[in-house]
């Protein structure tokens, strides 16, 4: 199973890669503790109003700190833990089970020649972006 497993990876790099998919994983405990600190740190020197104002800051703070840190979608499927990356590609396995390829070259371009495997693949991996690591997808640069 391991070349299996790196031909899928691959080939998920590639139409990742050719979609120019970025994603962004969404850290709102860090956003939320940044929050939190600036209400507290409000309220200590400031009492109730300060810790209206604390807040206020401490939220555009951590909305600040969480937006914007896209990453490209390959390097996030080469990043991830070995069990994570078998999970992803059990998921495309069944898509492509019944496809008969030898390398990564091979399975790419049978995926990428049909539109209907095309878009199942890329489904399947946008949906184990969006369900398992809780991040967003963008396109394009």
């Amino acid at each position: 199973m391991p070349v299996q497993l790196d031909n899928i990876l691959c080939l998920l790099c590639h139409m990742s890669e050719h979609q120019k998919m970025k994603a962004a994983v969404k850290h709102s405990a860090r956003g939320a503790l940044v929050a939190g600190a600036g209400a507290f740190v409000g309220g200590l020197v400031g009492g109730p109003p300060g810790i209206a104002i604390g807040g206020a800051v401490g939220g555009l703070m951590g909305a600040w700190m969480t937006s914007g840190q896209f990453k490209p979608v390959p390097q996030i499927i080469m990043e991830l833990p070995p069990v994570q990356q078998q999970k992803l590609c059990d998921s495309v396995y069944e898509i492509v089970r019944n496809l008969d390829w030898t390398d990564a070259s091979q399975l790419i371009m049978l995926v990428m020649g049909s539109a209907t495997l095309k878009q199942k693949v890329a489904a399947a991996l946008i949906n184990y972006i969006n369900q398992e690591l809780r991040a967003e997808i963008q396109y394009g640069d």
